[in-house]
């Protein structure tokens, strides 16, 4: 099972043999078995593959993350589908009613806003409010709790913060961490036969990841972790660096809790996508399984 992911920073030539990824570069070569790795970010000005290692990554269903010249990620290559069940899980999900997608929305931003809290509870914060906003969410989010515990987190978190602010290192930080995992729940949903384009939530007609979006929503706290951790102590407009963008291209492999297990952000994205399925065919949002951030006090996620 696929476990790892590669983030290349510096000049290198991929190429596949033996099933390996070959990573050439300078002072040597480095070989990874190809069943081992989900994802792969593309983090070099002069990095380049061969076309046989881009089939074999789409076989294998791995994720390529390309960034543009401020090291941002701007694309991913996803395979095409390959479930076994493809057109019949696609035809249920293009039929989902509306009561069933609003019912798995509230169960969504309810995860999200306990991530939340859990993450500041993890930092010594108070996350009192945040909790009893939790069980204030109800089918859909008609009264837009989701934005609400976003402010209060925000302000509990950070002083002089804005989330927009394109110079805060701290929202450097998040947006590419994002991105990363953004691309692993895509390669999730891909893998059991989803379309990313049709989501619960979302549902711009300019995005072919809505799907991805609304469940991507519980994973943003643990990016916000892993980059509040990082920007402690620095300066607010410091530049993004190869260490933060390694450290949060490898948020994917941060630790969770799904149910009573305790595994990667990666796994636990295929547990998402392999839950809402079950939920599609049961017709119950109860069904889906999200990841509950592990708070231990004092500890880095």
């Amino acid at each position: 099972m696929a476990w790892k992911g590669l983030h290349l920073s510096r000049p290198a030539r991929l190429a596949i043999a033996d099933n390996q990824i070959v990573v050439a570069q300078d002072d040597g070569e480095v070989r990874v078995a190809l069943e081992d790795v989900a994802y792969v970010v593309l983090d070099a000005p002069h990095a380049t593959l061969t076309s046989t290692l881009l089939s074999a990554c789409m076989d294998a269903g791995v994720v390529i993350v390309s960034v543009d010249q401020r090291h941002t990620p701007n694309g991913v290559t996803l395979p095409f589908h390959s479930h076994h069940r493809q057109a019949g899980v696609a035809a249920m999900q293009i039929a989902l009613g509306e009561p069933f997608k609003k019912r798995c929305w509230q169960r969504i931003i309810v995860a999200k806003i306990e991530n939340q809290a859990a993450h500041l509870e993890s930092l010594g914060r108070d996350a009192q409010a945040l909790r009893a906003m939790a069980k204030l969410v109800g089918s859909g989010d008609p009264d837009n709790v989701e934005a609400r515990a976003a402010r209060n987190y925000w302000r509990a978190l950070y002083e002089d913060f804005t989330r927009d602010d394109a110079r805060d290192l701290r929202n450097k930080m998040m947006n590419y961490g994002y991105a990363v995992a953004r691309a692993g729940v895509a390669r999730a949903l891909v893998a059991f036969g989803l379309l990313p384009a049709f989501g619960v939530h979302h549902a711009s007609v300019t995005n072919a990841f809505n799907l991805v979006d609304d469940i991507l929503e519980p994973f943003r706290p643990f990016v916000d972790a892993r980059a509040s951790l990082r920007a402690k102590d620095r300066e607010k407009n410091s530049e993004l660096t190869i260490e933060d963008r390694r450290a949060m291209a490898g948020v994917l492999l941060a630790d969770a809790v799904v149910g009573r297990e305790t595994v990667s952000l990666l796994v636990a994205s295929e547990k998402a996508a392999e839950s809402l399925v079950r939920a599609m065919e049961g017709s119950s949002a109860a069904l889906l399984r999200l990841p509950a951030f592990l708070a231990k006090k004092g500890l880095p996620p």
